[in-house]
């Protein structure tokens, strides 16, 4: 029972460090080339500015569901019954 439980923790670090890391790396990513288009068209700054809020607003929340499904793994784990 305790390999099952230490697999489970293991399997949750796992999502999270992959989780952030991935979206670090795309946010980094993304800001980059935002940087880049607008310099190159300074008048659509506003247009892309919102467009990118949009998608970090999206990806922040599907990181608030990534923790929900953690916590129900953690302690709503129906395999482990502890």
């Amino acid at each position: 029972m305790d390999t099952l439980y230490v697999a489970v923790l293991e399997a949750i670090g796992w999502m999270l460090g992959l989780a952030f890391l991935g979206l670090g790396i795309g946010l980094g990513l993304m800001g980059s080339k935002i940087a880049e288009a607008v310099g190159r068209n300074p008048e659509t700054k506003n247009d892309v500015v919102h467009s990118v809020i949009v998608v970090a607003l999206v990806l922040s929340l599907l990181l608030l569901l990534l923790f929900g499904f953690v916590f129900i793994l953690l302690y709503f784990n129906p395999i482990l019954n502890l």
